[in-house]
């Protein structure tokens, strides 16, 4: 449980590392720093819930088939995450560095949609959803402060890194459940 437990919440820390960092870059006042680690807690933390909730009615509607489909759209995140890249997304970081209003829906939506994919994944994972919560918030808050406090000091290509990482890790824990499941 273990493993499987840290295979699914540390790259979505990674992910967040590179979004704070590029935000640190960009350059967030210290005094919004508490503010923007937040907004990333809040939204980190609760859009597992909300695909939980609509993953478990759509998981008893397509009955076995959900644990494919939980698994299709754990590989998928994987996989954009590693490989899209788009430059503009830099310049609609700079817009917004000082999240307030409309900018901080939407920069909270923006790094929290993996954790939505993870959430339609939790029922098949069967991991303590309390538990998984608890830890994704906690990391979000270390990270997204780590990434505000260097991001000024790694480049580009560093955070590039560590959103390929994320993506590979993730697709590696879609392609063992995948496994796990054409042999059990």
């Amino acid at each position: 449980m273990v493993a499987k437990l840290l295979a699914l919440v540390l790259p979505l820390g990674l992910d967040t590392l590179a979004v704070s960092a590029t935000l640190g870059m960009i350059g967030v006042p210290p005094g919004s720093r508490i503010r923007v680690s937040a907004l990333f807690c809040a939204f980190e933390a609760g859009m597992p819930l909300v695909g939980l909730a609509l993953g478990a009615p759509l998981g008893h509607a397509i009955g076995k088939t959900a644990d494919y489909v939980a698994i299709g759209v754990l590989l998928a995140l994987g996989l954009y995450t590693a490989f899209a890249r788009d430059e503009r997304d830099e310049q609609r970081l700079a817009q917004l560095a000082r999240p307030r209003g409309f900018r901080a829906l939407l920069l909270g939506l923006s790094i929290s949609m993996d954790e939505l994919a993870i959430g339609f994944t939790l029922g098949l994972l069967r991991l303590p959803v309390g538990l998984v919560i608890a830890l994704i918030a906690v990391q979000t808050f270390v990270v997204t402060q780590l990434g505000l406090r260097l991001g000024n000091r790694i480049s580009a290509r560093v955070r590039e890194g560590a959103e390929v990482l994320a993506g590979v890790a993730l697709t590696a824990l879609g392609v063992a459940l995948l496994l796990q499941r054409l042999l059990s």
